[in-house]
């Protein structure tokens, strides 16, 4: 006989608010309303849970406007849409989206996201459950120091094999 102990519903919501991964919940249909927001959440972007809760995902977090080659939207929507589509987990590639900071600006970031459907019993989609993980730091720390090292790299074998009378 198991001795398992049940852990009250109630409880549910603060295992949430404590993870230390940062987590949106979201409806699972556009606009995407923001129906949850955890405090590591909360952290990470520097957005308060009231400022967001009840805004559509892409109203509350758009693309940077001065970036004309931003495709975090897109391919945010891209990924919850193939949760709906197929009530599964979408594991997303690093995507750069730049978030309001300090005085309205944007700021640069980079996230690892995963988008994961919450089931009722029965398979109905209740929820999206968005997870990321600013790896902006990281991303950083990988770009060569100088922006022609990356080419010199790339040159140095040939160059090598030039005559030696040039």
């Amino acid at each position: 006989m198991s001795d398992r102990v049940a852990i009250p519903d109630s409880h549910f919501r603060w295992l949430f608010e404590s993870c230390p991964d940062a987590y949106l919940l979201l409806l699972p249909a556009a606009p995407f309303t923001i129906v949850g927001v955890n405090r590591a959440r909360e952290a990470v972007t520097g957005v308060t849970r009231d400022a967001v809760l009840g805004q559509g995902v892409f109203e509350a977090f758009p693309d940077n406007p001065d970036d004309p080659t931003a495709t975090g939207v897109t391919n945010l929507r891209a990924s919850l849409e193939r949760v709906v589509a197929t009530n599964a987990p979408d594991t997303m590639a690093c995507q750069r989206y730049d978030i309001p900071g300090r005085e309205g600006a944007f700021e640069e970031r980079y996230w690892s996201p995963v988008n994961v459907p919450v089931l009722s019993p029965q398979g109905e989609l209740l929820y999206i459950l968005h997870r990321v993980e600013d790896v902006t730091r990281f991303v950083r720390l990988s770009r060569p120091a100088n922006p022609n090292a990356s080419l010199r790299h790339r040159c140095r074998p040939r160059i090598r094999k030039w005559p030696s009378n040039y």
